[in-house]
C-alpha cells in the first residue's frame, strides 16, 4: 500500500462532505486524513484527503469523486512536488522537568501558547514524520491531551490548482462563480 494525498476543489455548499466521505465508506477505502477549508474564492473549499491505496484503486477513487455532482476538481499531490503540513497541539504537565520539556520544544520549533495551572499547551506544525518525532521526545514527560489536524498541501512555486483547473473548465476565476444547485439533496 502507497499513501496517496489528493486535493479536491468543491462546491462550498451544504453536505458536500457528508457525501466525499460516504463515498469513501460505501467502497469501503480508509481515509487516513481529510482536512477541510475555504479557498481564496468563497464559493469554492477544497479537501485534502490522504488516502491508503494500493495498485490502480487511486484511479477508481478519483473517478467516482468526479461523478459527485459538487466536485469540481482534483488532482494528487506527489511529495516531491508539494509542501505538506499538519498542525499538532497537545498539554503536558511537565512539573519537575520543565527545563527538560522546554529544551524538546526549542529543539523541535513548537510554540508555547498558554500555560496555566502548571499545565503547558504547546503548538507545533510541520510534516508528518517531524511530529511524529515530536511526540516521541515528548512521551515520557506524559502528555495529558493531543489534537492534530489533517494534513493540508499546496504546490510549490506558481502553480496554483484552482488557476489550472477552473480556467480549464471555462470558470472564472477573478469573479465569483454562480454555485449551481444542490442537485444531490
Amino acid at each position: 500500500m502507497s499513501k496517496h494525498t489528493l486535493a479536491v476543489l468543491v462546491e462550498n455548499s451544504p453536505g458536500v462532505l457528508a457525501r466525499v466521505a460516504s463515498l469513501f465508506a460505501r467502497r469501503g477505502y480508509n481515509i487516513d486524513s481529510l482536512a477541510v477549508g475555504p479557498t481564496e474564492n468563497s464559493e469554492i473549499s477544497r479537501m485534502t484527503i490522504v488516502l491508503n491505496l494500493q495498485g490502480h484503486a487511486l484511479d477508481q477513487v478519483m473517478a467516482q469523486l468526479y461523478k459527485l455532482v459538487n466536485v469540481i476538481a482534483i488532482s494528487e499531490m506527489p511529495s516531491s512536488s508539494t509542501v505538506h503540513r499538519e498542525l499538532l497541539m497537545l498539554k503536558i504537565a511537565p512539573s519537575a522537568k520543565k527545563n527538560e520539556v522546554l529544551d524538546v520544544a526549542k529543539k523541535f520549533g513548537v510554540t508555547i501558547v498558554d500555560e496555566t495551572d502548571g499545565v503547558m499547551t504547546m503548538e507545533a506544525t510541520g510534516e508528518t514524520s517531524h511530529l511524529e518525532a515530536l511526540l516521541l521526545a515528548l512521551t515520557p514527560f506524559g502528555i495529558k491531551e493531543l489534537v492534530q489536524s489533517g494534513l493540508v498541501a499546496l504546490e510549490r512555486g506558481t502553480a496554483a490548482l484552482s488557476d489550472r483547473t477552473l480556467s480549464a473548465q471555462g470558470i472564472s476565476t477573478t469573479y465569483v462563480i454562480d454555485v449551481q444547485g444542490d442537485y444531490q439533496n
